[in-house]
């Protein structure tokens, strides 16, 4: 059963907090899609992510390569699951239906706090997501540190 993370980015911009959670995916063992909407976009996440830290290396790839799916984390705009990811990391707007956020063990929102109408779609988001009986959890940062404000139980 899926469960759905919110996180309401306010303290980081995106390149810094997606690095931070897909260290904690790949620490899990799990595999990760990052999925956006613009594939410009997502080539300047993929650049940052390849200028990360010196003491952590970040093994990913662009969707349309030879090696899709054996990637460990794959950044893609489409709905398919091409490296057979658990989580699923939605960013720059990017939407999931409730049938789409049960091919994955978690779905990760992250969006913006500082944009109003990313701040509007969460909240769409949350309200189809948990109406459809899916698990939530809203975090928000806070003095550094993530902290869950929310929560909402599948059924």
């Amino acid at each position: 059963m899926a469960e759905v993370f919110f996180y309401h980015l306010t303290r980081s911009p995106l390149q810094q907090a997606l690095p931070e959670l897909l260290d904690r995916v790949l620490a899990r063992g799990w595999r990760a899609l990052v999925r956006g909407v613009d594939q410009g976009r997502l080539r300047w996440l993929d650049d940052m992510l390849w200028q990360g830290r010196d003491d952590a290396f970040l093994p990913h790839g662009m969707a349309g390569g030879d090696h899709d799916a054996v990637q460990p984390v794959l950044l893609a705009t489409g709905v398919e699951n091409p490296n057979k990811a658990e989580i699923l990391l939605l960013v720059d707007g990017a939407e999931i239906t409730p049938e789409q956020a049960q091919e994955y063990t978690r779905v990760c929102l992250m969006f913006d706090g500082n944009d109003p109408d990313a701040v509007q779609a969460a909240r769409r988001d949350w309200k189809a997501l948990t109406d459809a009986g899916i698990a939530a959890q809203y975090w928000a940062q806070e003095d550094g540190s993530w902290v869950k404000k929310a929560e909402k139980s599948a059924g």
